[in-house]
């Protein structure tokens, strides 16, 4: 997967608690296990006015409603989307985490996300970061004050530059930490100890053999 070191992106405010994973990437769209191709129906329902889509459908023309987010050309090619409590609750689908990374979103700010959401970003290389409400609240309103408004976030540093230069600090899981800084998935992970699997392969093909009869 993609590592994640540092960002610098517009912000795209989704000024809404509670977003489950449904209507992140309605189950209709669940057809297929490719990474690629679900941006187009992030936030389907509330993007579109047509009531909602299908797999496989052409979205260029279907019809926008023009008072969503995401719809608003001040927020177009957004990177980071700011969000509020519980990001991410319902369903387990990693659909969900996929589509925002498809539309072009890298990093997730809110208060507090789903367990099981969080986890899947972290597993596929979306930065999910946790403010204290407070300092949520502050980004939505200056994000809404200012057009073109863009954080600088640094993962080594723990940190999210803001445009006065302030900086807000964040906490994160060490483990969580080096995945992302280093492109790692779980195979990825499992991959950095190929040198100590071979060599257990190699001593249990000596200890027993007949349970490798390709080797002998």
């Amino acid at each position: 997967m993609q590592a994640f070191t540092t960002l610098a992106a517009v912000v795209a405010p989704l000024d809404r608690p509670n977003v489950d994973t449904d209507a992140i990437i309605p189950k209709q769209f669940l057809k297929s296990i490719h990474r690629t191709g679900f941006g187009r129906y992030l936030f389907d329902s509330w993007r579109y006015a047509d009531g909602g889509g299908e797999a496989e459908q052409d979205v260029s023309g279907r019809p926008l409603r023009p008072d969503f987010v995401l719809n608003l050309p001040r927020y177009r090619g957004a990177g980071v989307l700011l969000a509020r409590d519980n990001f991410g609750c319902g369903s387990s689908r990693e659909h969900a985490v996929w589509a925002l990374q498809d539309y072009g979103f890298r990093c997730v700010i809110a208060p507090s996300f789903a367990d099981i959401f969080y986890s899947n970003c972290g597993k596929n290389g979306l930065l999910a970061v946790r403010l204290p409400a407070a300092a949520v609240d502050r980004l939505f309103r200056e994000v809404a004050a200012t057009e073109g408004y863009r954080l600088q976030v640094s993962l080594a540093d723990q940190r999210i530059a803001l445009p006065s230069g302030e900086t807000l600090g964040f906490e994160i899981d060490a483990a969580l930490k080096h995945r992302l800084l280093n492109g790692l998935d779980d195979i990825g992970v499992t991959l950095t100890h190929a040198a100590d699997i071979r060599a257990y392969e190699q001593r249990r093909a000596r200890e027993a053999p007949w349970l490798f009869p390709d080797l002998s």
